[in-house]
């Protein structure tokens, strides 16, 4: 088990360096490509929509056919994504590559959620589930830092072709030990599909789970792709500052990965999710007052922090919803989850390139966040019946 946990996190690690790999360097895109900041910024919907709406595909094809062969399969097509973004001649070809990258990147981490909960009992789940958030936030952390990095360096093609390079690197590792994996072969009666989808639907946590999630998308990673052009206003024009910022996300995620059993030993549940989304809020109040960028870059610390504090949490009950689709459940969380990441660019653009100004919206979401942390606090309870 320890191995497959291991691999598992070795290519969430790697699917993560994409995710947030555009952020930094939104403004070099647009230059080069000849296109707006709002139209750049556009894709991080053109990845995070196709995401969101394969997901229950994949999901299902997950609970009858075998995770690690589907993840493998799904992380092949984000490597070639990369690759294509890095050669693209033109915005719409980048665009394009970027929907693949989305549509392949939905078989990678959600199906990953869904074979740890299959290999780790409930009592455990949300200590390993950390670690394996650790790995996903040191994904995003190094993806956007090292994208800016590179970005000043050698441009916004070599971002995407760094992390193709690497993607074949893990993508080699991850096959060789997954063929000799034995929990590897799955089953294959795709007669559940629907029956999954149906019992999921039917719990009454399902709605709680899955629109907690799709608010903190909208509202929280939506402002991501605004940052760089954020800080270009206050003359801040350097991407690896941009980037450096973002990853201040990911820093944030990875303290609560080593602080997670000691927060529910001190806090439970109830206070970590009231706290997260508390949090969140206050972050995004302070993104609005347009501080300099090493107190954003704290101040994204904590975001993450505080995301990671209420997420987390979430994830667990989602992978409860039925044991025996897991696959299926993760998969629709992912999907609402990326729903919420693919509107939230046009949320804000809307603010962004209107008299309501991005600060308003920013407002809004802090609202919506904290009430979203009190709603899971007041309705996410451990079932007895959910030890297994």
């Amino acid at each position: 088990m320890t191995r497959t946990l291991n691999l598992l996190a070795l290519v969430v690690f790697a699917s993560s360096l994409f995710t947030r790999a555009t952020d930094p360097v939104i403004p070099q895109i647009a230059h080069g490509l000849d296109v707006t900041t709002a139209t750049a910024a556009l894709l991080t919907t053109a990845y995070s929509l196709p995401y969101a709406l394969v997901q229950p595909v994949l999901g299902g094809l997950a609970d009858v056919f075998s995770k690690t062969r589907l993840m493998l399969l799904c992380f092949v097509l984000v490597t070639a994504a990369a690759f294509a973004c890095g050669f693209a001649p033109n915005f719409n070809v980048l665009m394009a590559a970027r929907v693949v990258a989305g549509l392949a990147s939905g078989g990678v981490v959600p199906i990953s959620f869904a074979l740890l909960g299959d290999l780790v009992p409930v009592r455990q789940r949300q200590v390993v589930m950390g670690r394996l958030l650790f790995a996903i936030m040191t994904g995003n952390l190094l993806g956007a830092t090292f994208a800016g990095i590179i970005g000043d360096l050698v441009g916004w093609r070599g971002v995407f072709l760094t992390t193709a390079a690497f993607g074949v690197v893990v993508l080699i590792a991850a096959a060789a030990g997954f063929r000799t994996d034995e929990r590897a072969p799955g089953r294959s009666d795709f007669s559940q599909l629907i029956p999954n989808y149906v019992a999921i639907f039917r719990n009454p946590l399902a709605k709680i789970c899955f629109g907690a999630v799709f608010f903190e998308a909208v509202f929280m990673y939506g402002v991501f792709p605004y940052i760089a052009s954020m800080l270009h206003e206050m003359g801040e024009t350097r991407a690896s500052i941009a980037g450096l910022v973002i990853a201040g996300f990911g820093v944030g995620g990875a303290l609560y990965a080593v602080l997670v059993s000691r927060l529910l030993a001190t806090l439970g549940e109830v206070w970590m999710m009231r706290s997260g989304g508390a949090i969140m809020g206050f972050c995004l109040l302070v993104i609005g007052a347009r501080f300099a960028w090493p107190i954003e870059f704290v101040n994204f610390v904590l975001l993450g922090f505080g995301f990671f504090l209420l997420h987390g949490v979430i994830q667990i009950y989602a992978s409860e919803l039925v044991p025996a689709a897991r696959g299926s459940a993760m998969a629709l969380h992912s999907s609402f989850y990326f729903l919420g990441m693919a509107a939230g660019p046009i949320v804000y653009g809307a603010g962004y390139n209107s008299s309501v100004g991005i600060n308003s919206v920013l407002v809004v979401g802090a609202v919506v966040l904290s009430g979203v942390g009190l709603v899971c606090a007041q309705w996410l309870r451990r079932q007895p019946q959910s030890s297994a």
